[in-house]
């Protein structure tokens, strides 16, 4: 497959139970940005999910690729604040200029957590199972000064309950016989998060309370059958001062005339809504979805909402088309199912697994 310059990760599928046996190995889902790491004759390159370069974004990895030649890493990038990821801290350095980059890279350094390698002395190991693939990346070790391996585990049950009482993400189960798929979300790949993120798109916003210019709630959606965009509801937690400059600043040149959603957004939400073309993509956090018309405060007659959704970030890696191929032909997935909450990021001077 070529020298997998630009290649798209594997992808994990949501899943609720961790599977039992030892045909699967565990790893932490850490809450960061999923990037793969080429490196030839020592100097490295770091894309997105996407394939957008974002090398000048982490300064501090430029020796992940020392000593190596002809090596593609997988693996995501995390800031790591008092021993936690930070993915908080984590958007600052997404959205930062190549200078402030510069600047943070000195006072607070992201780590690479490399878990899988795709190439290595420039053989292609996508064929190679899981089993030897880890054996190599073992072989080769954690390379340069803020790179480290991410572990892997054998018990998953133990490696799940013990990541929800450390506050992390959650989990990621494999296949051991799994080979490497490129930008294909497997089902010997297994995520289960637990605290569930979804990627949404914004079609309309409401001005604060009391009028103004100011965000107060994005009017937000999924793609759906036919490539309509079905709502799912409004988010106004979660919108810090520095959000809400970013999100108004994004939004002003996408001013629309019309209710972008099908079904149309009921009243009680629409009231008052600035709508805007479907071309934003963000990330939300929630305790899931609402099935029953009129519950938990729902509109009655309202299809599933997102329950008590809280707004994470800008998924500038991503565009409405790549929500409607994660979904499938078959519509789109239940609001709440677990998203990527690893791959934010604006790579233009602005997930996962």
């Amino acid at each position: 497959m070529g020298d997998n310059r630009g290649m798209r990760p594997m992808l994990a599928t949501p899943a609720t139970v961790v599977p039992a046996g030892d045909a699967w190995v565990h790893e932490v889902k850490w809450d960061g940005m999923r990037i793969v790491a080429h490196a030839v004759d020592g100097r490295v390159r770091l894309s997105t999910r996407d394939g957008r370069d974002a090398t000048a974004r982490f300064p501090e990895l430029a020796d992940l690729g020392a000593g190596l030649d002809e090596v593609v890493l997988d693996g995501e990038v995390v800031d790591l604040a008092d021993g936690l990821p930070s993915f908080h801290r984590l958007i600052t350095r997404i959205h930062a200029t190549p200078a402030l980059a510069q600047r943070l890279a000195r006072s607070a350094p992201v780590t690479y957590m490399a878990f899988d390698v795709v190439r290595l002395g420039g053989r292609d190991l996508c064929d190679v199972p899981l089993s030897a693939r880890r054996e190599l990346l073992e072989a080769i070790g954690a390379p340069g000064t803020r790179a480290r391996l991410s572990p892997t585990y054998t018990d998953g049950a133990s490696l799940r309950d013990a990541t929800r009482e450390q506050g992390l993400e959650g989990i990621v189960s494999k296949r051991l016989d799994s080979r490497y798929e490129p930008g294909r979300r497997s089902p010997d790949w297994l995520k289960l998060a637990h605290r569930p993120t979804r990627s949404v798109v914004v079609g309309g916003w409401r001005p604060e309370t009391g009028g103004g210019r100011r965000v107060g709630a994005l009017l937000v959606g999924v793609p759906a059958a036919g490539g309509s965009l079905a709502f799912v509801g409004r988010v106004g937690s979660g919108l810090s001062d520095a959000a809400e400059r970013d999100l108004r600043a994004r939004l002003s040149d996408l001013g629309a005339d019309a209710d972008p959603f099908d079904p149309a957004v009921p009243g009680v939400d629409a009231r008052g809504a600035r709508w805007v073309r479907p071309e934003v993509v963000v990330d939300v956090r929630s305790l899931g979805g609402i099935s029953d018309p009129g519950a938990d405060g729902a509109p009655a007659g309202a299809g599933p909402r997102l329950r008590q959704p809280v707004y994470v970030g800008l998924r500038a890696d991503l565009r409405p088309d790549d929500l409607r191929a994660d979904a499938g032909p078959g519509g789109p997935a239940e609001p709440g199912e677990p998203g990527e909450p690893g791959e934010l990021g604006e790579l233009a001077e602005s997930g996962d697994a």
